[in-house]
């Protein structure tokens, strides 16, 4: 998983950020983009895409990235924000502010998915990204866990939708909950909330 930091550790870049997100499916709460540098030299065992991790080896996977990494960046873009650029705008602008908090700042950026953020430096799109480079699954890893345990937060100010069990996403369960007491005001009103039937 470490062929494309390589590769732009080949082409003389030294700080390579890998960049992903979580929450864009979600009918509630922030896009949250993480933003990671680790060193080039750098092994975590069993580092891979956040989506393939139980939610006990992604806790401890952050745990490790946070010691090993050179620095970290988190950028979010919440529920208003998606509702007034659209998700993809949203999800890219959360990726700028993430870059934008890491120091030192990275010659080269490795962006998980088919878009670049607004930013001056060298990069590139890799889709599937989190799970073709160890900085990408590191972001996503990050990415996730900041965004459940907000998620997780927001349960206690919102107990009728169920965030702490799926964090948002569009369970049955949650869209049952829309359905009975409405949209909060963390939800995504441009979302399509409530299933057809």
């Amino acid at each position: 998983m470490d062929d494309l930091e390589l590769a732009c550790q080949q082409s003389g870049y030294k700080q390579i950020a890998g960049i992903d997100e979580a929450g864009r499916g979600a009918l509630a709460g922030p896009v949250i983009a993480a933003a990671v540098i680790l060193p080039l030299t750098c092994s975590i065992d069993g580092l891979r895409d956040s989506k393939q991790l139980t939610p006990k080896q992604r806790a401890r996977l952050a745990d490790e990235i946070r010691r090993a990494a050179i620095s970290i960046g988190i950028g979010a873009a919440d529920n208003r924000v998606v509702d007034r650029l659209n998700i993809l705008e949203a999800t890219l602008l959360a990726m700028q502010n993430a870059i934008e908090k890491l120091a030192p700042q990275p010659d080269y950026l490795l962006v998980d998915g088919i878009n670049l953020p607004t930013t001056a430096i060298s990069g590139e799109a890799i889709p599937k990204g989190d799970s073709r480079s160890y900085s990408i699954a590191a972001a996503s890893i990050i990415a996730k866990t900041t965004r459940d345990r907000i998620m997780m937060e927001l349960d206690h100010t919102y107990p009728h939708y169920g965030f702490q069990k799926h964090k948002g996403y569009p369970t049955a369960q949650h869209r049952q909950a829309i359905a009975q007491f409405g949209a909060s005001d963390i939800h995504r009103q441009t979302f399509k909330l409530l299933s057809d039937d």
